[in-house]
Order: C-alpha cells, then sequence, then structure tokens
C-alpha cells in the first residue's frame, strides 16, 4: 500500500465524529468480563457478542473503524460472512491487535515488555488477506517512584517503532498505545509528567525508524490522577493536562489521536473525551478508541440473551453516539437530528 493510502485510511479512522471500537480483548479478558454477568465464555457467545456489535443498526455513523482479536478476525458472523466484509459493507475499516500481551520485565517488576514482534512479519501479510486494514500493539508504563525507568521506556519505545514500521511495510496503518496505568494514588501532575517522558521516548523511537506520522495513529491514556487518589477527577482539569501533554510532544505530522479509556467508566470517559476536544482545535483531530467504556452498558443489558439483542445494541448505539458527538465538542442532546 501507498503512503498516500495509508494516510487515506488513518484519516477515515478519524473522521469528525467518528471513533474506533476496540473489541480485540483476549480470550481470557472478555471471559473476565462476561463471567461478571454470568455468560459462559464459548467461541460462539464470543462471536455472537461481537457481532452484536458491529451489526448495530447505524453504528457507522459514529464508529469509523472496529480492532478484532485474532479469533474474530477468522470467524464468519452468523449468516456466513467474514467479520471484516461484514466490517466493510457497513462502512466501516476492520482491524486487528498484533501483540501478544505483557510479560514481567526481567528485574524490573512490576514493569512490563510487551512481545509479538517474533514471526510479526509472516502474520500481518495474513491479517492483511483476511481483510485488516490497520493493527494495534499496546505497552503499559507503571507510575511508581523512580517508574516509569529509562529500561522499560527505552524498550517498549523500540517495539513501538519496529512494529509500527512493520505495519506499514505491509500496508496495515499502525495504532501506536503507550499507555501509562493509572493504578496507585498519584496527583494528575505526576500522570502529566510520566505521560509526556513516555510520549518523548516514544516519538524518538518512532524517528529512528521509517515510519510515517501521517499512516499512524496515536492511542495514548488521558492525564488524570490515579484510581486510588483522594482527589476528583474534574473534566477541565484532564483536558487541560492532556492538550498540554499532547502539544509539548506530538509532531504536527501525526494523522490523529485515539484515546483509550483506562479504567474509566462510559460516563467519565465521555465526559472527559468532550472536554479536551472543548479546549479548541489542535493540530490533529482527538477521537476515541474505547473497549469496555463502549461496551460496558450494553454487555450489562444482554447478559448473553438473545431476546435482548436489541436493547442492547440501542445501548451500544446510544453510547457511540454520545461519544460521537464529544470529537465535535457538542453536549448530548445538542446534536440535530
Amino acid at each position: 500500500m501507498s503512503a498516500g493510502r495509508l494516510a487515506n485510511t488513518a484519516a477515515s479512522l478519524v473522521a469528525p465524529g467518528r471513533g474506533i471500537l476496540a473489541a480485540d480483548e483476549s480470550t481470557k479478558t472478555i471471559a473476565k468480563r462476561f463471567r461478571t454477568h454470568a455468560i459462559p465464555s464459548t467461541e460462539w457467545t464470543r462471536r455472537d457478542w461481537r457481532e452484536l456489535l458491529i451489526t448495530a443498526p447505524g453504528v457507522e455513523r459514529w464508529i469509523s473503524g472496529v480492532i478484532l482479536y485474532d479469533e474474530t478476525l477468522r470467524q464468519l458472523t452468523s449468516d456466513g460472512q467474514p467479520f471484516a466484509q461484514a466490517i466493510e459493507a457497513r462502512g466501516m475499516i476492520p482491524g486487528v491487535k498484533v501483540d501478544t500481551g505483557t510479560v514481567p520485565m526481567p528485574g524490573r517488576e512490576p514493569e512490563a515488555l510487551t512481545e509479538g514482534l517474533d514471526g510479526l512479519d509472516d502474520r500481518l501479510p495474513e491479517y492483511a488477506q483476511l481483510g485488516a486494514r490497520f493493527a494495534k500493539w499496546r505497552a503499559v508504563f507503571t507510575i511508581a517512584p523512580e517508574l516509569p525507568s529509562i529500561e522499560c521506556l527505552e524498550a517498549n519505545s523500540q517495539r513501538l517503532a519496529r512494529y509500527a514500521a512493520c505495519c506499514q511495510r505491509h500496508g496495515l496503518v499502525p495504532i501506536i498505545e503507550p499507555e501509562v496505568l493509572m493504578d496507585g494514588a498519584h496527583p494528575l501532575a505526576t500522570c502529566a509528567a510520566a505521560t509526556q517522558r513516555t510520549l518523548e521516548y516514544v516519538f524518538k523511537a518512532l524517528g529512528e525508524h521509517p515510519v510515517e506520522l501521517d499512516g499512524a495513529l496515536l492511542k495514548p491514556n488521558m492525564v488524570l490522577a490515579g484510581s486510588k487518589s483522594p482527589h476528583p477527577r474534574n473534566p477541565d482539569e484532564v483536558a487541560a493536562g492532556t492538550v498540554r501533554c499532547l502539544r509539548a510532544v506530538l509532531p504536527r505530522t501525526l494523522a490523529g489521536v485515539v484515546f483509550l479509556s483506562g479504567g474509566q467508566d462510559s460516563e467519565e470517559a465521555t465526559a472527559n473525551l468532550r472536554a479536551i476536544n472543548a479546549t479548541g482545535p489542535q493540530p490533529w483531530p482527538l477521537s476515541f478508541s474505547f473497549g469496555r467504556a463502549l461496551q460496558q452498558d450494553a454487555l450489562g443489558l444482554w447478559a448473553g440473551r438473545y431476546e435482548l439483542r436489541s436493547v442492547a445494541q440501542a445501548a451500544f448505539l446510544e453510547r457511540a453516539r454520545a461519544n460521537g458527538d464529544a470529537c465535535r465538542a457538542v453536549a448530548a442532546g445538542e446534536i440535530a437530528a
């Protein structure tokens, strides 16, 4: 794929008022979420849940692309259509998670390294043949005294850059996800400093590899106080800290930013996304790539019951619409029909 086509795909993924559905939970992660609602985790229940999401009527109004797990990309929908084709037919772009998860960083726990580079050159052409047009790789960074360490920042940043370059060689747009974890009691300022430092290492590594930034997307965390912080999180403070951090580091040539929700509930993630966009025009589109924050309300309503499929889809569409509106910095209820 030419650089121009990569840039066009990246731009389509951050089109105004649209964002990405992350439906790429590993089998272990989705099983844990299913257990909360007494849903058995089988190949078929996982397929039914993800099919429910991508076939919600009118979903393409607010969802531009869908990140799939390896299993789902290889599955057929209930009417016999490959998932990637079903997504394309609805005007969305199929993608796939390509990292294989994290392992403890030797001698530096609780820090972790993301794996998946081995064999990636062989897997990407297969994913492209199955219909994927973009990919995602997640690295995690822990906030603690003296953390994230230089060793962790350098190692994970290099892996993100190598992954991104490999994707573009095979015609896939890379989504680069450096997540600074929200675990801890730290204040927002600590997260801001760690996030900016992490992004500096990531973009330095991207500059050392042949990565075309206009054909790539960044999926960062929002700048938040830690999950155990005693201070309430204010969307305006989150927005100010997040935008300040991005503007300090990100090149203007980057195609766009799609925030992860990172443990926020659905309402909080949407409120923060709206506040971020309300700061005014930025050099890049600021959109979303949410997983649980898009799915959690609908999953609880569905709970594995076919007869509640349309109810769950309606809840999912409402959350997708709210986030699409947030990308335009328009409060719920102010969008014309």
